[in-house]
């Protein structure tokens, strides 16, 4: 039983990273999006309201995946948690998040949400 319990444990570990990374590469490639957007309308033959709505919809997804980033980190700490309780024997280094770190995020979402 012992030996499942650290498999899982291991395999939850490598998925978590997984997903956070997918997460940051997904804002990164919405920040390259956003800079070519913006570099593309300082034509001097585009007018420079164009893509605005553009603009306003990226946006409003990059602090959609914030938030998700967010939500995965979260994630990250309560599956840290179990790993204390269930997984003792593990000698790895446990993920510690302040909370700290996650109210003034939750803090910033509230105010893009309003």
């Amino acid at each position: 039983m012992e030996n499942r319990i650290l498999a899982d444990a291991y395999n939850l570990k490598k998925l978590i990273r997984e997903a956070e990374a997918l997460a940051d590469e997904a804002i990164i490639a919405m920040a390259r999006l956003k800079q070519a957007m913006l570099a593309a309308r300082q034509n001097p033959e585009i007018e420079v309201h164009t893509g605005q709505r553009a603009l306003l919809r990226l946006t409003e997804a990059e602090s959609q995946a914030l938030s998700m980033s967010t939500n995965l980190l979260r994630v990250h700490d309560e599956l840290s948690k179990v790993a204390r309780v269930h997984a003792a024997g593990d000698s790895g280094v446990p993920t510690k998040i302040p909370e700290a770190v996650l109210a003034p995020v939750e803090a910033e979402q509230e105010r893009l949400r309003a």
